[in-house]
């Protein structure tokens, strides 16, 4: 069964067919995958079941829509339709971000462009001190904002304050201007154009994509709000596309107000995010 699963997949185009198909039935049957080496034979129900979301894998429908969840770090957070999936890239930012507040008490983060919560819910969760504001501007995607942080509340997480509003708006949490230890965001950062595959072009919210001509017309209001809000000493980490590993340490620099400007690779040694530290004085 998984054989033949695996081979519909691999000629629909996906790139982890076999590991797709067995997290695929393993959602379905309710076990972990390590336990599919002694399942029996999938009948009945289930296999309706399995096949059903086989097809929709096929037509490049998300694996974690299908399955309804995503890792990330430490943490599982529900996904689906109208948010942002979080990529495993993304955890080196988070990684970035608790070394950067280590041995900080009580430090103040905000998330710019929170999606389903991963870098903010990830923060609070193995930094139990940290206040963390998370922000989001789609309407559908703060809605699994909303669910995944009362969800990691009720399992005993520190709450994460979600905000709706647009990370660029110059009114956003003024509550909090010279008062934040880091910001991070994941923002939309493809350039308008670009060709992206279809689980991203389908189904990932235009507005977590699309930054642009060059991909950072959002990156340039973003500092401009980072700016405000970090204290003297504060870091900032922001995620981009390969492409601009160059272009926004660029950015940032020009920005004005911040030192310390490095780009990061990820693990594949690819640019993938950019950070710096708010100027003294």
């Amino acid at each position: 069964m998984l054989g033949e699963a695996a081979r519909r997949l691999a000629d629909a185009g996906v790139e982890s067919p076999r590991v797709d198909a067995e997290l695929l039935l393993a959602a379905v049957v309710g076990v972990p995958r390590s336990r599919l080496l002694v399942l029996d034979e999938v009948t009945g129900d289930d296999a309706v079941r399995f096949e059903a979301l086989l097809a929709q894998r096929a037509d490049r429908v998300p694996l974690q829509h299908l399955t309804g969840r995503a890792p990330f770090r430490f943490l599982e957070l529900a996904v689906g339709p109208g948010v942002f999936v979080p990529r495993p890239e993304t955890e080196q930012l988070a990684g970035w971000a608790m070394e950067r507040l280590a041995g900080a008490r009580e430090p103040v983060v905000v998330d710019l462009g929170a999606g389903s919560g991963a870098l903010a819910l990830s923060i609070a969760h193995e930094h139990p001190g940290a206040r963390v504001v998370a922000v989001e501007r789609d309407a559908g995607a703060i809605e699994w904002t909303r669910h995944n942080a009362t969800t990691r509340a009720a399992a005993g997480d520190t709450p994460v304050r979600v905000v709706g509003g647009d990370m660029t708006d110059p009114g956003l949490l003024r509550d909090l201007d010279g008062a934040v230890d880091l910001v991070v965001s994941n923002p939309p950062y493809v350039p308008d154009g670009a060709r992206v595959p279809r689980e991203v072009a389908d189904h990932d919210p235009p507005l977590a994509l699309w930054g642009g001509p060059d991909g950072l017309d959002v990156v340039r209001g973003l500092l401009v709000t980072a700016a405000r809000l970090l204290r003297p000493g504060g870091w900032l980490g922001i995620e981009h596309a390969d492409q601009q590993g160059g272009s926004l340490p660029a950015l940032v620099r020009a920005h004005g107000g911040f030192a310390d400007v490095a780009d990061h690779a990820d693990l594949a040694g690819r640019p993938r995010f950019t950070t710096a530290r708010r100027a003294d004085g």
